[in-house]
């Protein structure tokens, strides 16, 4: 008979889980996005990407913005899932 360990500590709460990947990669999409459009102007960018598609200023630093987060956030995600601990996944075998 096998006795089996106890997790290393309680899962954590969703909301915690997400405010962990959401918030970094939040404040990181926002540093990158200024320092990218301190060079960039968005209508230049759409003028060299997609010169037909009808774009504000605004709507291109707010699509800037989300896409840096959501680069960022897959980012954070990735590395949450490599910190989670083994002892929840790395179970001993069952007796045959």
């Amino acid at each position: 008979m096998s006795v089996q360990a106890p997790p290393d500590h309680p899962p954590r709460p969703l909301a915690q889980r997400l405010g962990a990947i959401l918030w970094p990669s939040f404040f990181a999409a926002g540093v990158a996005t200024m320092v990218f459009f301190a060079f960039v102007d968005p209508l230049a960018l759409r003028d060299l990407t997609f010169p037909g598609l009808e774009m504000t200023r605004s709507m291109g630093y707010t699509i800037g913005f989300f896409m840096f987060w959501l680069c960022t956030a897959s980012s954070c995600l990735f590395t949450w899932l490599l910190l989670r601990p083994a002892s929840r996944f790395n179970r001993p075998l069952p007796p045959e």
